[in-house]
């Protein structure tokens, strides 16, 4: 099932419609959807570069909006669409430990979930159920969102076919290193 996703996935990128494709991919994957929009949009800027900007704007807006579906599904609809998708990730045994952290941590979570591969659904879902300020999740998921897709579409922009492996083998590991050194930053701080 999930190579057929794949597939389509990768096929919208080439579809007329692709900007439009790529704004309901990123708004589901969000939510529910377990494919990432990196898939359609790094071939579609390598297809038009002088567009890498304006492809990253839309996927970054759709993202945002799919966040605020999820946020919705952990504040509304746990039990009826919330659970399912949770267990569909494999979340289920840790939720309440994760419900509780966000509860403390909940900005950073959102920020780390978004830039890195992590599944952004269930951070969305979880946000929600732990009640996490709607303006505080937005401008998390604003930044975090923005910041992974302009700089996948600017290494594109500027480098562009020799980067595409980089970018879907390593710049997850680089996100995570990021997110690592960001959390470093913030334990030094409380420890000053």
């Amino acid at each position: 099932m999930i190579r057929r996703l794949y597939n389509w996935t990768l096929s919208l990128a080439e579809s007329p419609n692709a900007l439009w494709a790529l704004a309901f991919v990123s708004f589901i994957e969000s939510s529910f959807f377990p494919i990432p929009p990196d898939l359609l949009m790094i071939p579609m800027i390598i297809a038009r570069p002088n567009k890498a900007f304006l492809i990253a704007g839309v996927c970054t807006v759709a993202s945002v909006l799919g966040a605020l579906l999820g946020y919705y599904i952990g504040w509304g609809l746990l039990e009826t669409v919330g659970r399912p998708i949770i267990e569909f990730y494999g979340k289920d045994d840790s939720f309440a430990a994760v419900t509780e952290l966000f509860r403390e941590n909940g900005a950073l979570a959102v920020i780390i979930a978004g830039v890195t591969f992590l599944p952004f659904k269930v951070v969305t879902i979880v946000s929600g159920v732990a009640g996490m300020s709607i303006p505080v999740f937005i401008a998390s998921a604003i930044f975090a969102r923005a910041l992974r897709f302009f700089i996948v579409a600017a290494l594109l922009w500027k480098y562009g076919e020799p980067i595409r492996d980089f970018i879907e083998k390593r710049l997850g590991l680089m996100f995570i290193l990021f997110c690592v050194i960001l959390v470093g930053g913030f334990a030094a701080l409380k420890f000053i």
